[in-house]
């Protein structure tokens, strides 16, 4: 009886002394960015890209979205982040751009003669004489 005592004993002791908790948290975990952000050539969040998240909650910086011209034909472009470019997909052809300038609201895209500037909503297409508007959709 007397050594079952002493061990109960020294096992609460040791449990007591052994879980002390620490306020501080573990000081060898670092803090990372979790923000995630794209920043423009300015040093500022890029507010021209929208993020979509998947179910794990990371986020993609690689989006796509359907513009409509006022003539109302559709284009789908899809912005590629990562790489800093953008495609136009439209009568069947392809046009992949190189962004060139970003100022935070407004992102230009260029190659050869072709150059797109974005802004919030809106898609100006310019390609020599050939400017064409197009505005977001919904679908």
């Amino acid at each position: 009886m007397k050594k079952a005592l002493i061990i109960l004993s020294s096992a609460l002791l040791l449990s007591t002394v052994s879980c002390k908790k620490s306020e501080g948290g573990n000081k060898n975990v670092l803090k990372s960015d979790s923000s995630g952000a794209v920043l423009a050539d300015n040093g500022k969040i890029d507010s021209t890209i929208q993020y979509k998240t998947d179910v794990n909650g990371k986020k993609y910086i690689k989006t796509d979205y359907v513009y409509k011209a006022i003539d109302g034909s559709l284009a789908k472009v899809v912005f590629n982040y990562e790489e800093k470019t953008m495609s136009v997909r439209s009568n069947n052809k392809t046009f992949i751009l190189n962004q060139v300038e970003s100022t935070g609201n407004k992102t230009i895209y260029e190659k050869m003669e072709m150059k797109a500037t974005v802004k919030g909503d809106s898609l100006i297409l310019d390609q020599g004489n050939n400017i064409v508007e197009l505005v977001k959709t919904k679908i």
